[in-house]
């Protein structure tokens, strides 16, 4: 395991920083401000936030050394397109542009290669599944996403098992100039390890900007597996309510993560 590697990429492990969210938060305002010193510091700085995530991928006998590299890229580009005026910390949003990096990696570097316009079907009938969902409030078959699409189901149904091995998570797979669609906005895994040790880094800060009833509804929905009538029930309101209520809360994770 890479942990007991002293030496990553000519990088002594053991010798790295660990920063303060203030002086993260300091670098980060210097650096946006085109100061190209903060700007090392910073990625230096968060050095260990790539070694954390790389820990994720050691099973695949993949080499360390390039793993590092190419999550040091992801960190690179989250330090450049981090907004500082985000209410979440910088971890928060590095740790999904990191994971992305690698699983692109990943993925490009497969035996097995995915044609574009097999994945071009696939990200469609991704988001053609999320606008059924909102409009029947239930889980589309796929015949009725094949036909949103207007495609044969035997070519909707193998591009979507293509990519469910090497696509992330946080990969995007549709964006109208607003709000990036995220894979994770399309697939429910309750099973799914990474969705567990994302949810301890990521959606912990992210479910602090909720207010009281919104975090105990999207608690009980969604780590319990209450319907939202149920939910309406327990804490007295309509279920309209509790879907009104259920909606902002997404919306606002989603813009933030």
């Amino acid at each position: 395991m890479y942990y007991n590697k002293v030496q990553i990429c000519g990088v002594n492990t053991a010798e790295l920083k660990t920063l303060s969210d203030e002086e993260k938060q300091e670098l980060l305002v210097k650096s946006r401000g085109g100061d190209e010193n903060a700007r090392q510091k910073l990625i230096y700085g968060n050095l260990r936030l790539v070694l954390s995530v790389i820990q994720r991928f050691t099973g695949r006998n993949e080499n360390l050394d390039d793993l590092f590299q190419v999550g040091c890229i992801g960190l690179v580009k989250a330090v450049d397109n981090f907004d500082v005026e985000m209410n979440v910390k910088f971890s928060t949003y590095a740790v999904p542009m990191i994971i992305g990096e690698i699983r692109r990696y990943l993925r490009d570097n497969n035996a097995v290669r995915i044609s574009r316009s097999v994945r071009d079907t696939a990200y469609r009938a991704l988001k053609a599944r999320e606008e059924l969902i909102r409009e029947k409030e239930k889980e589309p078959t796929l015949d009725e996403i094949a036909k949103k699409l207007g495609e044969p189901r035997e070519s909707v149904l193998r591009a979507m098992e293509a990519i469910v091995d090497p696509i992330s998570l946080y990969e995007p797979v549709y964006s109208d100039g607003g709000d990036a669609l995220y894979v994770m906005d399309q697939i429910s895994d309750s099973d799914s390890s990474d969705e567990k040790w994302l949810e301890s880094i990521a959606l912990k800060d992210v479910m602090k900007t909720l207010n009281d009833r919104e975090r105990k509804i999207i608690q009980m929905r969604f780590y319990h597996n209450k319907t939202q009538v149920e939910i309406a029930e327990e804490i007295g309101i309509s279920q309209a309510q509790v879907s009104r209520l259920e909606k902002g809360a997404l919306d606002r994770i989603r813009k933030q993560i």
